[in-house]
């Protein structure tokens, strides 16, 4: 998977991830506000029943479903980046990203190598067939 593949899935989730979580926050905020939840205290004792309620909790899945696809998205973005960097003759940036990731800074990981990792399959590509490294 090339650098730039790596980078549109990444930033791809991301929206995905912020446009969903945004749409599933009003729709709660919504139904909040529109007395579809039966509050006690500060917990949710029961749903009244409605179009409306229908409404805004289907709203509040697709969002929900949509920033969970941004989730799997960096994922997969994640494990993209660790294997182009795994093409690499050092390798610094595919332990960084491995360890990072498995850590859960994955994220502040995959922004460093957005902005300045190398491209492990260009350089792959780059290099002409049948010819030994270093000669």
């Amino acid at each position: 998977m090339f650098k730039a593949t790596v980078t549109r899935l990444f930033i791809g989730s991301l929206i995905a991830l912020a446009a969903g979580a945004t749409v599933l926050i009003l729709a709660i905020a919504l139904a909040i506000g529109n007395n579809v939840f039966v509050m006690d205290g500060n917990d949710i004792a029961a749903i009244q029943g409605g179009p409306l309620a229908t409404a805004l909790l289907g709203v509040a899945f697709l969002g929900a479903l949509t920033a969970a696809g941004g989730v799997i998205a960096g994922f997969i973005a994640w494990i993209g980046a660790v294997l182009n960097t795994w093409q690499l003759e050092s390798k610094a940036w595919f332990v960084a990203l491995v360890l990072t990731g498995i850590f859960n800074f994955g994220f502040i990981a995959m922004v460093i190598y957005v902005i300045a990792g190398p491209d492990g399959k260009a350089a792959r590509t780059a290099q002409p067939a049948g010819l030994p490294v270093g000669a």
